[in-house]
C-alpha cells in the first residue's frame, strides 16, 4: 500500500477507533488493591476481542498471579521482520472526583480533547496499534506480537513471566512501547531516557500512647513534628536533593523554558521553581524527591495531644544511570543520619523501579523517525527524556537484547495524566495512529 492508501485509510477507521476508545474508557480498569478488578477483567476481555477483530486470531487473555493482560499474534510474511506493540489497559484511580470537570470514566470531547480517566494513558496506547492493524487490515507487511497488560500502574509484577512465558521464543526485531508521549502539540518525539523510581515509607515513633499536649508538650517530642524535622533535610535550601550517592547525568541540548514548565505544571503565580541547573535536567535527569502521602490525624478533628507515630511516603525519581536499590539505601542512610531526639525510626521500600536510556540510533530508529516526520506533516521528532517512569523497559531490553526499542506515546504536556482532567488531544491521536501505520510500511522495506 502506497503512503497516500494509508492515509485514506487510517482516515477511514479513526471514527471507529474514536469509537472503541471511549468503550474502553468506560470500564473503570483500576488495578489498585482495593478496587473493583472484575473490571479489569473486563477491560481484558475488551481488549482480547478488539484484537482478534483487527485480525490476530491468535489472541487470549493470559496471566501469571496478577491482573490479565492480552497476548495476540501473527506470524511475519516470509523474510519479514516482526514488531512488539505494547500498551497497558489498566489506569490510575480517578481520585476525588471534586477536581474533575467532566465524570472520570464516561468520555466526553471538549475544544478537540477528549476528557476521561485512561484516555491518554494508556487506552489510547491500545487503540493506536488497534488502528494501526485495521488500516493493514489483510495486507498487514510485517509480524505483530501484542502485548497489553493490565498492573502497568502498579509496578507490572507478572510482565517478566508473561514474556517469559508467551513472547520470549518468537523472533521480535523491534518493540514499541505506546506509552510516553511527545514534546508538544504538533512536535512528535522519540522518548529516549526515563528516570527511575524508588517510593519508601518512612515512620517516626516517639510515645508507646498519644499525652496531653498540655501535660507534656515542651520537653516531649511528638512523633509528626519529628517527621516533618527529618523531611525537610532532603532538600538544600534551593530544593536541590540533598541525599548523598544519588546519580546525575547531563540532559539533551533542548531547551524547556521555565514559563512553558510554570504554565504546563499550573504553577500559581509567586510560587518558585526548586533546584538549580537547566530545566531538563532537573526533569530527566537528576534525582528528584516529593512527599507524596502523610498518615497523621486530621486537622479538623485533632485532639490536643502528642501524636506518638507518624508516617509518610516518599517518592523519588532516579536518574538514568543509578541503580535503584542502591538509591533506596542511600535514602535509607540519609534518613536514619539525620532522625531527631533519637526518635525510632523505620524506613520500608515500598517500590523499585530502574531508570533506563535508550541509544536511539541504526536503522529501525531512522524508519520511525520518517514515520513520524511523514506522520506530522514534516516535523521531525526530537529525542527526550521523561521524568516519569516506566521500569520494565529494563526487563524488555534484557529479554530481547537484538531488539530496538521505540517509545513512542500520544500523550502531550497538557494531557494530565495521573491526575484530574486526564486528557487526550484527538489530532494529536490520529498524527500518532497514522505513524504507527506508516512504521511498518517502513519497517517492512527495511533489509533483511
Amino acid at each position: 500500500m502506497t503512503e497516500d492508501e494509508l492515509r485514506a485509510a487510517v482516515i477511514r477507521e479513526m471514527p471507529g477507533v474514536r469509537a472503541d476508545l471511549e468503550r474502553l474508557v468506560r470500564v473503570p480498569s483500576v488495578s489498585f488493591a482495593g478496587f473493583d478488578h472484575a473490571d479489569v477483567e473486563r477491560s481484558a476481555d475488551m481488549v482480547a476481542e478488539l484484537l482478534r477483530g483487527a485480525g490476530l486470531s491468535e489472541t487470549r487473555v493470559v496471566r501469571a498471579g496478577g491482573q490479565p493482560a492480552v497476548f495476540g499474534y501473527r506470524p511475519a510474511p516470509p523474510g519479514a521482520p516482526t514488531v512488539m506493540l505494547y500498551a497497558h489497559h489498566d489506569v490510575q484511580p480517578a481520585g476525588e472526583r471534586a477536581g474533575w470537570g467532566t465524570e472520570p470514566f464516561e468520555p466526553t470531547e471538549r475544544d478537540g480533547r477528549l476528557f476521561g480517566r485512561g484516555c491518554a494513558d494508556d487506552k489510547a496506547g491500545v487503540l493506536t496499534h488497534i488502528a494501526a492493524l485495521r488500516a493493514w487490515g489483510d495486507a498487514l507487511p510485517v509480524g505483530v506480537v501484542v502485548f497489553v497488560e493490565g498492573e502497568e500502574e502498579i509496578g507490572s509484577g507478572s510482565l517478566e513471566r508473561l514474556l517469559r512465558q508467551h513472547c520470549r521464543t518468537l523472533p521480535i526485531d523491534a518493540i514499541v512501547l505506546a506509552d510516553s508521549g511527545n514534546w508538544d502539540v504538533g512536535h512528535p518525539a522519540l522518548t529516549t531516557g526515563l528516570r527511575g523510581i524508588v517510593n519508601a515509607f518512612v515512620e517516626v515513633r516517639t510515645l508507646d500512647h498519644a499525652v496531653h499536649s498540655g501535660f507534656f508538650g515542651g520537653p516531649v517530642p511528638d512523633a509528626l513534628t519529628v517527621l516533618c524535622r527529618l523531611l525537610t533535610t532532603l532538600h538544600d535550601s534551593t530544593g536541590t536533593v540533598a541525599v548523598d550517592g544519588l546519580v546525575s547525568t547531563p540532559a539533551t541540548p533542548l531547551d524547556y523554558a521555565v514559563d512553558r514548565l510554570r504554565a504546563e505544571a499550573g504553577l500559581l503565580d509567586g510560587v518558585e521553581l526548586i533546584g538549580t541547573g537547566r530545566t531538563v535536567e532537573r526533569l530527566w535527569t537528576r534525582p528528584a524527591i516529593a512527599v507524596v502521602g502523610i498518615d497523621a490525624p486530621g486537622a479538623a478533628g485533632a485532639p490536643n495531644a502528642l501524636v506518638p507515630s507518624a508516617r509518610a511516603k516518599i517518592n523519588l525519581r532516579i536518574a538514568p544511570g543509578d541503580n535503584a536499590r542502591q538509591a533506596f539505601q542511600a535514602l535509607n542512610d540519609h534518613l536514619m543520619r539525620h532522625v531527631p531526639w533519637g526518635a525510632h525510626l523505620t524506613v520500608t521500600l515500598e517500590q523499585a523501579g530502574e531508570a533506563c536510556s535508550i541509544t536511539a540510533s541504526g536503522p529501525i530508529f531512522e524508519a520511525a523517525r520518517a514515520a513520524m516526520t511523514s506522520a506530522w506533516d514534516g516535523t521531525a521528532p526530537v529525542d527526550i527524556g521523561i521524568g516519569g517512569a516506566i521500569p520494565f523497559i529494563a526487563t524488555v531490553a534484557e529479554l530481547f537484547p537484538s531488539a530496538a526499542i521505540l517509545v513512542t506515546g500520544v500523550e502531550d504536556p497538557d494531557s494530565r495524566a495521573h491526575a484530574p482532567n486526564e486528557s487526550l488531544h484527538l489530532a494529536e491521536f490520529e498524527r500518532g495512529c497514522l505513524a504507527e501505520t506508516l512504521l511498518l510500511a517502513n519497517l517492512a522495506s527495511l533489509p533483511a
